[in-house]
């Protein structure tokens, strides 16, 4: 393969062709690594303003110390990182259902995964966020099933209504989300990422689990266009 690109691995996965690969962006003079499921682009290391948007927005609403956090969807790390940055931050759950993508990490193929792996406060955990998000077990933590935690933060879907799976859409309806909101302490964040503009019926169902929400809107610039792109990051908090 030429040097300006090289798929690094190449996993058939009972939800389709997962590929990790790296290629050089000669206009910008950077390596860009990308995730694909079949021919879809799950993740894109030229767009992470969104990704860092979601930890840093989410968490900036808790004022204490010593946050337990959760992270649905590893994918690069860039939420994951972010939150681990936060200095509020002493342990954090990452849940993924591709064991292949921990793997990645765990094994250096991708920037971060040195740091994220070899972090103390770090866990990357083989498991279905939608399934145990949806259990009757406070925690999310299989180390620590009974503890609930200060902030969830999901980033594994396009948007509530643009799902990679039907099984997820169960998570976000009225019962899906108190369920959700379960897992959480008084008083605790669940923030969500989303490529769409804020949708007014996901705002409804999460309005009817949480004392609060907002939907802030991310603009950013496009890396290779004169463009300026949109995504949603949405904030509720549980009452106190």
């Amino acid at each position: 393969m030429s040097h300006l690109f090289k798929e690094l691995d190449y996993r058939p996965t009972p939800m389709g062709v997962l590929s990790l690969r790296r290629r050089r962006e000669l206009s910008l003079d950077i390596d860009v690594y990308e995730i694909k499921l079949d021919e879809e682009y799950l993740m894109s290391s030229l767009f992470t303003d969104a990704e860092i948007a979601l930890a840093d927005l989410g968490l900036a609403e808790l004022d204490r110390a010593n946050l337990d956090v959760v992270v649905g969807g590893l994918g690069l790390g860039y939420t994951a990182k972010a939150a681990l940055d936060n200095p509020k931050t002493s342990k954090l759950t990452v849940l993924d259902t591709l064991p292949e993508v921990i793997e990645w990490h765990q094994q250096g193929l991708l920037p971060l995964g040195e740091q994220l792996s070899n972090d103390a406060r770090c866990a990357l955990v083989h498991g279905d966020f939608f399934g145990v998000s949806l259990s009757e077990t406070p925690g999310m933590n299989p180390d620590a099933p009974e503890k609930r935690h200060d902030a969830i933060l999901l980033d594994v879907d396009h948007s509530p209504g643009n799902v990679l799976h039907e099984d997820h859409k169960r998570l976000y309806t009225k019962d899906g989300l108190a369920k959700l909101a379960a897992h959480l302490v008084p008083g605790g964040i669940f923030a969500l990422w989303s490529t769409e503009m804020p949708e007014p019926w996901f705002e409804e169902n999460l309005g009817s689990a949480f004392e609060t929400i907002r939907a802030d809107v991310i603009k950013f610039k496009h890396p290779l266009i004169d463009r300026e792109d949109i995504n949603t990051v949405y904030v509720a908090r549980t009452k106190a």
